[in-house]
C-alpha cells in the first residue's frame, strides 16, 4: 500500500482506498464483498486485504481499537489461513507463550486488586470469622501481640493509609498510656500479590495441561493467581471452612473462573486421589493455626502418603522442616522429596518483602 495525497492506496489492490480523516472508514472493492467498511478491523476478514492492511495500518488508531467481536473474528479468520501443517505450531505457541505477558500483565493486577476489594467488602478488617475458633485462640496466645492483616487484601500502602486514619495501627503499648511502644507482629494466611507473581513467574514451571492443588485455599487467592498467571488445566482449592467456600464459589463465578477453577468444601485427609494425581500441590500456613497438634500429625501423615507421584511439586510456606518440628511424627522428607533452590532476587523494585519471599520453599517428590 501507499499513500497518495489525502489517501491510501493499495499497489496490490487498487479498489482500497482510505479518506485521511481518521475513522473516516475505507471503501473496497473486493471479489469477496464490495462494500464500505468503518474500520481496517472488518477488512482484515477478507482474505485478499488482510497481509496488505496489517503491513500499511500496524499502528492505526482505528485497528488498535478494535471491538471485541470484530478481533475475535479477525484472529480466527488469521487462523483460518495457516498452513494446515504449521498451525499444530502456531496454536501450541500462543498456548505456552510469554509473549502476550505485556498484554496481560496489567490487565491481570488490575482484575486480583478488583477481587482483593470485592473480598474487602465481605469481610471484617482482621479478615477472620467467628467460625475460625481454634485459629483466633493461637493468634491471642501468641509471645507478641500479633494481628491477623491478610496480604493479599492489604498491601503496604493500604496498610499505611489505615494507620493514618486510625482504623490500624504497627505498634502496641507496652505500659498502657505511656508512649512506650513495641511493633505489633503481623501474620498473613494469604499470599501478596507479589508473591503470587513471584510463585506463577519464577517458581513453578509451566503448567500446561497440569493439575494444581491448594491445600487450605480460604480466600482462593492461589486460585485466581494460577488462573490468571498460569494456563494449569485445573485448579482445585480444599477448604474445611464452609464460610470461605461461599465467598471463593462467588469469585469464581462473578469473574467467571468457573472453566478452570473448582472449590471442594472438605477436609483434605478425603482427598487422596486428588493429592495423588496433582502435579502441584501448595500449602501456605495450612495447618498451624487451623488444627492441634495431634490434627496437625494425622494430615501430614496422610498427605505424604497420598503425595506420591514422581516428579510432582510441593510449594510450602513455611518448609517442611519447620512445619514437622515439634510434632510427634515420623515422616522422612528424604528419599520422599528433594527440596529445589530458589532465586529469592528476580524482582527489580526496591521494596519487595525478601522475608516474605524467602519463607516460600518448593520441593520434587521422588
Amino acid at each position: 500500500m501507499m499513500r497518495d495525497g489525502g489517501a491510501i492506496k493499495c499497489r496490490d489492490y487498487p479498489g482500497v482506498c482510505e479518506n485521511s480523516e481518521k475513522g473516516a472508514g475505507l471503501r473496497v472493492f473486493a471479489p469477496e464483498k464490495e462494500g464500505f467498511y468503518r474500520g481496517l478491523d472488518q477488512v482484515l476478514l477478507l482474505p485478499s486485504f488482510r497481509a496488505c492492511a496489517m503491513r500499511t495500518f500496524p499502528d492505526a488508531a482505528f485497528y488498535s481499537n478494535m471491538e471485541f467481536g470484530s478481533a475475535r473474528q479477525a484472529i480466527l479468520q488469521l487462523l483460518r489461513a495457516v498452513a494446515p501443517a504449521d498451525l499444530p505450531a502456531l496454536l501450541e505457541w500462543m498456548r505456552t507463550t510469554r509473549d502476550f505477558d505485556e498484554f496481560t500483565h496489567d490487565n491481570n493486577e488490575i482484575v486480583l486488586k478488583n477481587i482483593a476489594e470485592d473480598l474487602r467488602n465481605c469481610l471484617p478488617l482482621e479478615t477472620m470469622l467467628s467460625s475460625e475458633h481454634l485459629a483466633l485462640q493461637k493468634i491471642q496466645s501468641r509471645p507478641e501481640p500479633t494481628i491477623h492483616v491478610d496480604a493479599f487484601l492489604y498491601d503496604e500502602d493500604f496498610i499505611d493509609s489505615l494507620c493514618e486514619e486510625g482504623k490500624m495501627s504497627r505498634n502496641y503499648c507496652t505500659v498502657c498510656g505511656s508512649h512506650q511502644t513495641a511493633p505489633l507482629g503481623f501474620i498473613s494466611h494469604s499470599f501478596s500479590l507479589m508473591e503470587l507473581k513471584f510463585i506463577y513467574h519464577h517458581v513453578l514451571p509451566d503448567l500446561s495441561g497440569k493439575v494444581l492443588v491448594d491445600v487450605g485455599s480460604r480466600l482462593g487467592t492461589v486460585l485466581y493467581g494460577g488462573y490468571l498467571y498460569s494456563s494449569a488445566l485445573q485448579l482445585y482449592g480444599v477448604e474445611l471452612n464452609g464460610d470461605f467456600c461461599q465467598l471463593q464459589e462467588m469469585i469464581i463465578k462473578k469473574y467467571q473462573f468457573t472453566d478452570r477453577v473448582k472449590v471442594l468444601h472438605a477436609d483434605i485427609c478425603t482427598q487422596g486421589s486428588l493429592l495423588q494425581n496433582a502435579d502441584v500441590v501448595i500449602m501456605n500456613n495450612v495447618f498451624e493455626y487451623f488444627l492441634d497438634e495431634a490434627e496437625q500429625a494425622r494430615a501430614w501423615e496422610y498427605i505424604s502418603h497420598n503425595i506420591r507421584k514422581q516428579g510432582s511439586l510441593l510449594l510450602t510456606v513455611p518448609s517442611l522442616e519447620e512445619s514437622l518440628s515439634g510434632l510427634q511424627i515420623n515422616i522422612q522428607l528424604s528419599p520422599w522429596v528433594e527440596e529445589v533452590p530458589l532465586n529469592y532476587d528476580v524482582f527489580p523494585e526496591k521494596d519487595i518483602d525478601r522475608e516474605a519471599l524467602e519463607q516460600i520453599h518448593l520441593y520434587k517428590i521422588l
